[in-house]
């Protein structure tokens, strides 16, 4: 599909579907009337998608605000700048339109784009000048007005004792928005505002939490509309063209190929490996697989894949599972049923696409069903088995405590982390953003390990 029209004309049509008036930051209200070359399609879409990724890896490392803002304004800087002003606003708003198609078709899909694309617009909007700012709360019709100076009065004393509690000065703001305070769970659940007779009263500097109420409300609504266009017509109108792409979108990883790392490593390999160097998931997937001699086809990718990283031929990897399929379907249903989809993941069949490992967002976002071995323990095990599962890894005491902390706060990655460097004696300060990395980063530091003990016996 070729852009038919000039970047003028592209800009003005993309400012009508959401361009956020004076400022910069689009609210995304309606997708632009626009033909755009798939090329550009698909570019634009994974540029934002590394945005996208970045925010996911800051949160999951636990970056503090301030970090978050900073990182935003690089990641932005990086991967979405463009010398022309009006060709950035065309490439904000097309790509994000892209990965809302992207991300519609699951539950899991929709929850962590929906969350990403609203810390995103948080910290942008916080980038904006205040005239922007007031801009944006008109665009979303918010129907709240400045307080009356005669109101503000009577409760700045209030203020200033909220103000004083935050660390803030005891000089309160002048501009403040009196709205019910179901609008602002965040700033109610942190005591950042004062509360009276069911309304909070929020200061200038704090309305960034009503606008991202509002673009979360209408983001999660569009979503949702979305899919039901998806699964009605698009998908199969677009399966030649588009459709391929989507899929591809919603499965990429733009971290490095850890796989480069990997050493060649064979089947008799694997056990010891286990015990030192995988991480959690890959260590139950294989206990379920000795155990029961099957995995399921989410277990079957999830853990091949993982094995095809750290280095398993395909030659190996087809005597790997065939050994245990074998003991419980037959060697030669194995051949008819299973191998085929082996063969598959290296590029040997169908398409030759050679598949790469997942990473951790993907599997965190996977659901697994009854039967199921694969997805994150982080996320998936129940407390009592996730304790199980550490302290056969040695993990217990503070450590084991500080890691359950993190999964309560949904903060996956950031528990793998710390398992990682309790298991290893070695922090990890990149931290764990896919499992090769996992197996990568252990058999470094084991043969780091080795070769000082080597060297001490040598002298």
């Amino acid at each position: 599909m070729e852009i038919v029209r000039s970047h003028r004309q592209l800009a003005a049509a993309a400012a009508a579907a959401g361009g956020g008036g004076l400022g910069s930051l689009p609210t995304y209200r309606a997708a632009p009337q626009l033909e755009v070359r798939l090329e550009e399609f698909e570019l634009f879409a994974i540029d934002r998608l590394r945005v996208l990724k970045g925010i996911s890896d800051g949160l999951s490392r636990g970056k503090r605000p301030e970090e978050m803002e900073k990182l935003v304004s690089e990641l932005w800087k990086t991967h979405m700048r463009h010398q022309d002003p009006a060709e950035t606003l065309n490439k904000d708003i097309i790509s994000h339109f892209v990965l809302r198609l992207v991300y519609c078709r699951t539950e899991e899909l929709r929850k962590w784009f929906l969350s990403m694309e609203t810390t995103l617009f948080r910290y942008r909007f916080r980038l904006e000048t205040s005239e922007s700012q007031r801009m944006l709360m008109t665009e979303f019709q918010l129907p709240y007005k400045a307080l009356p100076h005669s109101e503000f009065e009577v409760v700045k004393d209030k203020l200033s004792q909220v103000a004083r509690s935050m660390g803030q000065s005891a000089n309160v703001e002048s501009v403040f928005f009196k709205v019910p305070f179901e609008e602002v769970p965040d700033l109610v659940a942190s005591r950042r505002v004062f509360l009276s007779k069911g309304y909070a009263y929020v200061a200038m500097s704090q309305v960034v939490s009503l606008v991202v109420t509002q673009f979360r409300c209408n983001i999660s609504k569009a979503l949702v509309l979305t899919n039901r266009k998806w699964t009605a017509t698009i998908k199969e109108q677009e399966k030649d063209r588009l459709t391929p792409i989507v899929e591809a979108l919603s499965n990429a990883y733009f971290g490095p190929d850890y796989s480069q790392d990997a050493v060649e490593i064979s089947v008799k390999d694997i056990d010891q490996l286990a015990k030192s160097s995988f991480p959690l998931c890959m260590r139950h997937m294989l206990d379920k697989l000795r155990e029961n001699h099957h995995l399921k086809h989410g277990g079957r990718m999830q853990f091949g894949l993982f094995l095809k990283g750290a280095g398993l031929k395909l030659e190996d990897a087809l005597a790997f599972w065939r050994a245990e399929f074998s003991q419980k379907v037959g060697s030669e249903r194995f051949d008819k049923e299973y191998a085929y989809s082996i063969r598959h993941n290296y590029g040997k069949e169908g398409k030759r696409t050679d598949y790469t490992p997942y990473s951790c967002q993907k599997i965190i976002s996977a659901t697994p069903g009854v039967g199921d071995h694969h997805g994150c323990p982080y996320r998936h095990f129940g407390e009592e088995n996730l304790r199980a599962a550490l302290n056969k890894m040695g993990v217990s005491g503070h450590t084991l405590e500080e890691i359950m902390d993190k999964v309560k706060n949904r903060h996956y990655q950031l528990a793998c982390t710390l398992t990682f460097e309790a298991t290893h004696g070695v922090s990890c300060d990149s931290g764990i953003n896919h499992p090769n990395q996992y197996f990568s980063e252990s058999q470094k530091v084991l043969r780091a390990k080795n070769q000082t003990v080597e060297s001490q016996s040598a002298t």
